[in-house]
């Protein structure tokens, strides 16, 4: 039977198919694939975002995102879900913010709310405080596993990528790749020392958000390692990311956070491509150290690792993506998670007061 879900992002990422986001990427995903198989797919999003379904834009600050900034951002989308649900008959509220307590949706509609970032950057009272008819999904189990005491994870639904975007490139271009936001806690700038020392090229396509310790981090430490053999190209997405992807000798992904999926190295491997990152959180479950990539702990260990990048077959790479990260299998899961939130619920409704 087909569904009505509305999808709630995080109130300061715009959602489309360039975004650099995580989060916003497998949002976007989702909502294209319930639009192909029939449901109604309903996403609230900052106003600029692109989407397959209705969107419902909520203008949020341009100006530095600050504290009043997310505060009035939470406030607009708490009032912009209220009124969808007034205005749809909605079956089931996806939500996918960091900040998702603040604006959760009054009575008993059924939520899923996807945890996409480390759980210690929640508020664990509200990950423990349970709302009735509410699912928490993690993204992978190594998140699972470090759930705090008293935290229930309902469900483990892996991060997938659509496979037919990225193809293997006939011929491998010279550069290492650096793809994502551009923050402190991602590390590029350990990155750029380890290729210094490799002496090999690199290509990066990122953001940096307007949030004060980015755009300090982007000035002092991202933009002094720019140079002859650094091309820093923005955020790109469609079919130069998949060119840059598939032609990369290698992808670095020196993330200093404990990293709870990594759609790049997802990405990169269905592109054929090799990666090296460190061992943070489920990116040791994603690469498979010696096949699939490297995993390291040091800029001298990413250095060899990149010096030793040709010992990785490219072939290995797009077979372990298709067999693992294909995002019709999380679709799949989580229409499976949906139909049973709503029986659920409607088996409430039934009983005798």
């Amino acid at each position: 039977m087909p569904l009505t879900v509305l999808s709630v992002a995080y109130p300061l990422a715009k959602v489309s198919p360039g975004t650099a986001g995580g989060a916003e990427q497998v949002l976007h995903t989702m909502d294209k694939a319930l639009v192909h198989h029939g449901h109604r797919s309903i996403v609230l999003a900052a106003a600029g975002s692109r989407c397959h379904g209705l969107l419902i834009p909520v203008r949020v600050s341009d100006a530095e995102l600050d504290f009043r900034a997310k505060r009035q951002a939470r406030e607009s989308f708490r009032h912009a879900i209220h009124r969808a649900l007034s205005e749809f008959n909605v079956d089931v509220v996806h939500m996918h913010g960091l900040d998702f307590h603040e604006y959760l949706p009054d009575g008993d509609i059924p939520v899923v709310v996807t945890l996409h970032l480390p759980l210690a950057w929640y508020d664990v009272s509200h990950l423990r405080k349970r709302r009735d008819n509410t699912a928490l999904v993690a993204v992978s189990g190594s998140q699972a596993n470090t759930a705090p005491s008293g935290t229930q994870i309902d469900e483990v639904i892996p991060n997938g990528i659509e496979l037919e975007n990225y193809r293997p490139a006939h011929r491998k271009g010279r550069y290492a790749l650096i793809m994502g936001r551009i923050c402190p806690e991602k590390g590029i700038h350990l990155a750029l020392d380890a290729a210094t020392i490799a002496e090999i090229p690199v290509t990066i396509a990122g953001k940096a958000f307007d949030y004060p310790e980015h755009r300090q981090y982007f000035e002092d430490v991202f933009r002094p390692r720019l140079g002859p053999h650094v091309r820093f190209m923005g955020s790109i997405g469609g079919k130069r990311k998949a060119q840059l992807l598939a032609g990369a000798r290698c992808i670095l992904v020196p993330s200093q956070a404990p990293e709870t999926s990594s759609l790049v190295a997802m990405e990169a491997m269905a592109s054929g491509t090799p990666v090296v990152a460190w061992r943070s959180g489920a990116l040791r479950d994603v690469v498979d150290h010696g096949r699939t990539g490297w995993l390291v702990s040091s800029v001298e260990e990413m250095a060899s690792a990149i010096a030793r990048i040709h010992e990785i077959d490219s072939a290995e790479c797009r077979t372990e993506a298709e067999h693992r990260f294909s995002s019709e299998q999380m679709f799949s899961k989580y229409v499976s998670l949906y139909d049973r939130v709503t029986m659920a619920s409607s088996a409430m409704e039934l009983q005798p007061a």
